[in-house]
């Protein structure tokens, strides 16, 4: 039976408003936090994007749910030194609750100090180098390293954890799942596709936890809430790889007439119907995922926390 996670969206709301959520979330039964790593928003109308390792500096403080980063990009726009000891840091003041969710990656977020955005195939190579670097600077000892994307001279964490903060590895496809299954903590991705987990598996994944995750919008008004997901979060029903390539917000709110409300709602679950929630959680369930996160989207926050304890969680177990 999975465990049922809150997905904190840093694109969507201020810090302040996270940790009140981790709050609400702990309370109403949720058993984990995910919390999104961006240097920017997807697009004007979500208006926020804090520096996550700030915000859960503060979620250590508030919660004692385990918090994972879903996902940090440890490749161009920080270099993995520096996201090892932010990471290193994290499982220190969570007592050892922290893991690192890493992936390939957006241009949104990564192109941000001039650097070229690489295709597909290298940004895997320097995400497995990334972790390499990483892995070695978790063990405390100094680490000097010159490889093909990054080079690390006389680096040394002295803030570590007891045991090395795991890494899982995001895929949407087969490539970045052989990558997970091959050298990753974990795995996760967003869809609950049995097929996936099964290439993660038997790849070499085995036993190693699968997290995954989806958006809802709790409302008792239908119609109200499939304008909030159309306005908020259009660019999840945006096609192919637009999501990795495109480098502003505001390049994807000229994409926004490209995702009809009608497309929300056959897509996204919205609304007050138990039954609709429980078996969009339940999809990921069957599909054989160890952790599943869901994230409101919207202001009614604390409607969905009552919701979700009282008619959701209890139904999942």
């Amino acid at each position: 039976m999975p465990e049922y996670g809150y997905f904190l969206a840093s694109e969507e709301h201020d810090p302040a408003a996270l940790v009140e959520q981790a709050r609400m979330a702990e309370q109403a039964g949720f058993q984990a936090l995910w919390i999104s790593d961006h240097y920017h928003p997807w697009n004007g109308a979500q208006g926020q994007s804090a520096f996550v390792w700030s915000v859960i500096g503060a979620l250590s403080e508030a919660v004692s749910l385990p918090i994972e980063t879903a996902v940090t990009c440890p490749t161009v726009r920080m270099h993995p030194a520096v996201v090892a000891q932010a990471a290193a840091t994290s499982a220190v003041m969570t007592g050892g609750r922290f893991r690192l969710g890493v992936g390939t990656g957006e241009a949104l977020n990564e192109h941000i100090l001039g650097d070229r955005w690489p295709p597909l195939h290298v940004r895997l190579e320097m995400l497995e180098e990334a972790m390499q670097v990483m892995r070695r600077l978790f063990t405390g000892e100094e680490v000097s390293h010159r490889g093909t994307h990054y080079t690390v001279e006389n680096a040394r964490l002295y803030t570590v954890p007891d045991e090395p903060v795991p890494i899982d590895i995001s895929g949407f496809g087969p490539k970045a799942t052989s990558l997970a299954a091959r050298v990753g903590d974990g795995y996760i991705t967003m869809m609950p596709k049995d097929e996936m987990v099964t290439q993660f598996r038997k790849g070499g994944g085995g036993s190693k936890l699968v997290s995954g995750g989806t958006k809802v919008c709790y409302g008792t008004d239908v119609d109200a809430c499939v304008r909030t997901v159309h306005k908020l979060w259009y660019n999840e029903l945006l096609p192919g790889e637009m999501g990795q390539v495109l480098p502003s917000p505001r390049h994807f709110e000229q994409l926004h007439e490209l995702v009809t409300e009608d497309m929300v709602r056959d897509e996204v679950v919205c609304g007050d119907d138990a039954d609709r929630h429980v078996e969009a959680l339940k999809a990921f369930a069957d599909a054989g995922f160890d952790r599943v996160y869901v994230n409101q989207i919207g202001p009614d926050q604390q409607g969905f926390f009552d919701f979700y304890r009282t008619k959701v969680l209890t139904r999942l177990g």
